[in-house]
């Protein structure tokens, strides 16, 4: 099922690109605090970018990335997850998640299933990429494919309802 939504490209000049920033940040915040109440949560849901894929595919990759790289940092600092030691890779997934939604949003100008399964791929093979590079560990890098598939399956079929039936306005 495919649906033309509205979709905005905010500039860094635009209060609205701060406020909407700010709204998914906290959703951010909130998200991984209600997924680390089960054990194993944060990986298994991958919690952390859930907003930051609706902020960037919604609002355009500026709000998507001030989303994706406060979220992360903003945890780290309250409550010390993602620890600080894989914060430099849960950014880099971050930042591509921003990049890859905003840049597929722009081309495509609608949202659908298979645009936000490609979006979700992408910056998952970028980000186990760049953390093989930075860590020298494929098992490691590989995380998000080995346990974290309910989560991306999450970010696909939520995010495709949130965009859809939330944010068409």
């Amino acid at each position: 099922m495919e649906t033309s939504v509205k979709l905005y490209t905010l500039t860094y000049h635009n209060v609205k690109t701060y406020r909407m920033a700010g709204l998914f940040i906290l959703g951010n915040i909130l998200l991984p605090q209600l997924c680390h109440l089960m054990p194993q949560g944060g990986m298994i849901w991958l919690p952390i970018y859930f907003f930051t894929l609706i902020a960037a595919y919604k609002y355009g990759w500026k709000a998507g990335l001030l989303t994706a790289i406060l979220s992360p940092v903003i945890n780290s600092a309250l409550f010390g997850m993602p620890a600080p030691t894989v914060l430099p890779a849960i950014l880099l997934k971050s930042v591509a998640l921003a990049l890859t939604a905003g840049y597929i949003a722009h081309r495509f100008q609608k949202v659908n299933i298979l645009l936000l399964l490609a979006t979700v791929l992408a910056y998952q093979i970028i980000g186990t990429a760049g953390e093989w590079l930075m860590t020298g560990s494929f098992y490691a890098a590989i995380q998000d494919f080995r346990i974290g598939v309910p989560g991306m399956l999450v970010q696909i079929a939520g995010g495709y309802g949130v965009i859809r039936y939330l944010l068409t306005k």
